[in-house]
């Protein structure tokens, strides 16, 4: 009786473990698909899965001239006396040569058309 109640039980287990290892295989017909609650038409084609794609349009990155003139009175004055001008985040320096404004760069600080006034 003790090997019988034990071979049923292993019979049992092995036969749960294998039906619990089954693989689901999807219909071969189109489907709508949900991911995290949002449905995307889905196509299926020789066990492919073919999901329609949005196109995101992005706006264009405004372009800034890297010499602009300006009107001393409209610019702002630094500590050390240069002038700057700023738009959207992007500052001008004034060349105290032509008194045309130009893009902050790197080389400005070896220049000395953009040192501080004396």
């Amino acid at each position: 009786m003790n090997k019988r109640y034990l071979l049923m039980t292993a019979f049992l287990l092995i036969v749960t473990l294998n039906s619990c290892s089954k693989k689901n295989y999807p219909a071969r017909n189109a489907s709508v698909t949900a991911i995290n609650g949002i449905s995307s038409p889905a196509v299926k084609k020789n066990d492919l899965v073919v999901t329609k794609k949005t196109v995101i349009e992005r706006k264009p990155k405004a372009v800034f001239p890297n010499v602009i003139i300006v009107n001393d009175s409209a610019a702002s004055k630094s500590v050390d006396g240069r002038y700057y001008y700023d738009i959207l985040g992007h500052r001008y320096w004034r060349n105290n040569k032509n008194g045309k404004y130009y893009l902050f760069n790197k080389s400005m600080y070896k220049n000395d058309a953009f040192k501080k006034p004396d």
